[in-house]
């Protein structure tokens, strides 16, 4: 039961961070360093929680809103900034799946590879589920109401891994809810395009 526990706290914490980065691993590695519900001592993923992990997390998060704030949200989800955010997420992804793992002593092969897999898959999840969302959000909005929708995402992603945290089969339910995000979404902007083939 504590490595399914511990397998369904891996799969929010990392989809959240598919959503957005670094929030959400800063508050997994809060409360892994207040011991609530997660705990990387003693493990290879000790580091998560620490100090230097932590500081690192709100310097990047504070980087990142400075960039989307000279840049607009909207070039920001454009490469290159999309590109290295997306390949953040996915190693962010890698690493906290795999610290959930370890926290219990699992078997190396249960928290190395397997994790780090599984890690990226669900990362890759909440990318591709929500960006779109956003970016379509952003695209109806006005442009003062647009720049809002960042601190929506962060809310979101936040509270996600919290969650997953804390009551770890939220994390299955999120999943879930991202894949059938992604693939509404696929199917509406396929009848787009049937759509305005049919015009042409």
């Amino acid at each position: 039961m504590h490595l399914l526990f511990d397998i369904f706290q891996g799969i929010g914490i990392a989809a959240a961070v598919g959503i957005r980065p670094f929030l959400p691993a800063l508050a997994v590695g809060a409360l892994a360093a207040g011991d609530v519900q997660i705990d990387f001592k003693a493990t290879d993923f000790a580091f998560l929680e620490g100090t230097p992990w932590l500081l690192a997390m709100v310097l990047c998060a504070i980087v990142l809103a400075l960039v989307e704030r000279r840049v607009g949200p909207a070039k920001a989800e454009r490469p290159p900034i999309f590109v290295v955010l997306a390949a953040v997420a996915l190693g962010l992804g890698a690493l906290l799946f795999g610290g959930a793992l370890a926290q219990a002593h699992h078997p190396r092969w249960a928290s190395d590879w397997p994790g780090y897999l599984a890690g990226i898959a669900c990362a890759l999840i909440g990318l591709a589920a929500m960006r779109p969302l956003f970016v379509r959000a952003r695209a109806r909005l006005e442009a003062q109401a647009a720049s809002a929708v960042v601190l929506y995402a962060e809310g979101i992603a936040v509270a996600f891994a919290i969650l997953s945290v804390v009551a770890p089969p939220v994390g299955v339910v999120g999943l879930a809810a991202l894949v059938w995000l992604l693939i509404a979404g696929r199917r509406q902007r396929g009848k787009k395009y049937a759509g305005l083939r049919i015009l042409r």
